[in-house]
């Protein structure tokens, strides 16, 4: 019926917002950042994904790793990610963001449409796993400064959402943020509204 869409609503009808993945390094935020947007994009949303480690180089290049610094680069991805979402992209943000208090600037500026998912990978997994050899370097030697390592990590207080990928897989973590973003009741929602306009246009 012209007017009238079919199939599977999609997160176009939900206003944007950013989901932040925060976490120790090779906790899975990445990994967990493009499957989410693949999903997002897929049921037909702007998005973009917002990796910490792509960024640094271009939006921070002069910056350190002091505690200063570090603020400042996740103030910045954080400008990127307002940006994007009040503008009607989904922006997922996968950026280490050691500390709490520069998390929080970030939550504010976005007001109602931050979302903080803290993927909770214990550091002993992380090391395992150590994607991009960091954990061997810091135990060499060859490396300090190491979040969750030999410098601090302050976990969320009160994150949206707590993932454990260690103990869940990726689809099972996607999953879970598709709910808790309330995805799946939008959908319902929208299923609802096309059958009631199907039958008002009988």
């Amino acid at each position: 019926m012209p007017g009238v869409t079919s199939g599977l609503p999609t997160p176009r009808a939900v206003a944007a917002r950013t989901v932040w993945l925060t976490g120790l390094p090779s906790a899975g935020k990445t990994t967990l950042a493009r499957a989410l947007a693949a999903r997002l994009e897929g049921s037909g949303a702007a998005v973009e994904v917002l990796d910490g480690d792509e960024l640094r180089p271009v939006l921070s290049s002069g910056l350190g790793y002091s505690r200063q610094d570090r603020d400042e680069n996740v103030r910045r991805i954080g400008f990127v990610a307002d940006l994007l979402s009040r503008n009607g992209v989904w922006a997922v943000a996968a950026v280490v963001s050691p500390y709490r208090g520069a998390r929080d600037e970030v939550r504010t500026r976005h007001g109602g449409r931050f979302f903080e998912v803290w993927v909770s990978t214990p550091a002993e997994v992380c090391a395992e796993r150590d994607v991009k050899g960091l954990y061997a370097k810091q135990t060499s030697g060859a490396l300090t400064g190491l979040t969750g390592a030999d410098d601090p990590y302050e976990p969320p207080l009160s994150p949206e959402l707590v993932l454990p990928t260690h103990e869940l897989g990726v689809d099972g973590c996607v999953d879970r943020i598709w709910s808790a973003l309330g995805l799946d009741q939008a959908a319902a929602g929208m299923v609802g509204a096309t059958t009631a306009l199907s039958r008002s246009l009988r």
